[in-house]
């Protein structure tokens, strides 16, 4: 499926404005829905997402937390189990690991716990990945960690029309979404409609048709991989791109589908390449009636198995880029694997 905004000439925002349209139309319709932090108030977020929220809702509404992820996460779940529907901004995706307590022990488990008689509305925003120079502690991409947790939701929106979508409908879930937010994307502009409007979750995206591979690729990484497929139009290779956008529930019928079309697939995400998303993606068309329509094995490029470098160069060498895709798909398109 190919989501595409309403209108013949919408309006252009970047990510960052998306995320925070979102959060202002959900702070003015329903009075449950409040944002925590660290630094969302005055200062308007570690990314400036948030921005001015506090003058225009108040700081009861938009509340500066201890310099506690631990805590902060602990009372964000509380919260959302009164009934309210708490928005967590972690300052880096990084800290998650010191609030997993919270996020995988009580958040993800407590609806199971408790038979049904409860839910956690609760969203947590994650700003991720490398490209900042922020080096080992500041730019790692953990969504597969909590992916790998059953409770959880775990999304990653690739363009300003999905962050402003995907964020508004994981606030109407009545289940704990967490959406990890690539922190190169956040000045990146594309079309946003006005007003509300929700993306799916659990539904992947077809970004670009094909027919000789299959690209399945999350975040930064699908607009790595539309750029590598627009250089394999030239070389008569038809890259077919899907952004995954939803890793847990995961939309496997539709990358089946595309690999039945296709017989070679290739994943693309930032995390490091064990155990990663591409692996868990990878198994599941093995397991699929998709297996006896590849032509070629399965590919996977992820992140370098090492912290990763505050140096820049050496920071772009430890996640793929776009000329790592392009020998990647020739290969498989060539069934030089």
């Amino acid at each position: 499926m190919t989501d595409s905004p309403a209108g013949d000439s919408p309006r252009e925002l970047s990510y960052a404005q998306a995320i925070q349209e979102a959060m202002a139309i959900a702070l003015e319709t329903d009075p449950a829905v409040l944002l925590m932090g660290e630094d969302i108030g005055v200062y308007g977020g570690a990314f400036q997402v948030t921005g001015d929220l506090v003058h225009r809702f108040g700081e009861d509404r938009v509340m500066d937390t201890p310099i506690s992820e631990l805590g902060g996460a602990g009372v964000a779940v509380g919260a959302a189990l009164t009934g309210l529907k708490p928005i967590f901004e972690f300052q880096f995706s990084d800290f998650a690991t010191l609030a997993m307590e919270q996020i995988v022990n009580q958040a993800a488990k407590l609806r199971y716990m408790l038979g049904g008689a409860v839910s956690v509305p609760l969203v947590m925003r994650f700003p991720a990945g490398s490209g900042t120079g922020a080096a080992a502690q500041h730019s790692q991409s953990l969504e597969a960690w909590l992916a790998h947790v059953p409770g959880l939701k775990v999304l990653q929106p690739s363009t300003p029309y999905d962050a402003k979508g995907m964020l508004l409908a994981a606030i109407e879930d009545p289940d704990p979404v967490m959406i990890f937010e690539h922190k190169l994307l956040y000045k990146m502009k594309g079309p946003v409609p006005e007003g509300h409007y929700t993306v799916p979750i659990g539904r992947a995206a077809i970004r670009r048709p094909g027919r000789d591979v299959t690209i399945v690729a999350t975040s930064i990484m699908v607009h790595r991989a539309l750029e590598a497929a627009a250089s394999l139009e030239a070389e008569g290779i038809e890259a077919e791109v899907i952004d995954l956008r939803s890793l847990r529930p995961m939309d496997t019928p539709t990358l089946v589908d595309s690999v039945k079309r296709t017989g070679r697939l290739l994943c693309v995400h930032e995390g490091v390449r064990s155990l990663g998303i591409g692996a868990e993606i990878s198994a599941a068309i093995a397991e699929s009636e998709a297996f006896d329509y590849l032509d070629a094995p399965i590919l996977r490029l992820g992140g370098a198995e090492a912290p990763l470098p505050y140096n820049p160069e050496l920071e772009k060498a430890a996640v793929p880029q776009v000329p790592g895709i392009l020998d990647a798909a020739r290969r498989l398109a060539r069934r030089e694997v």
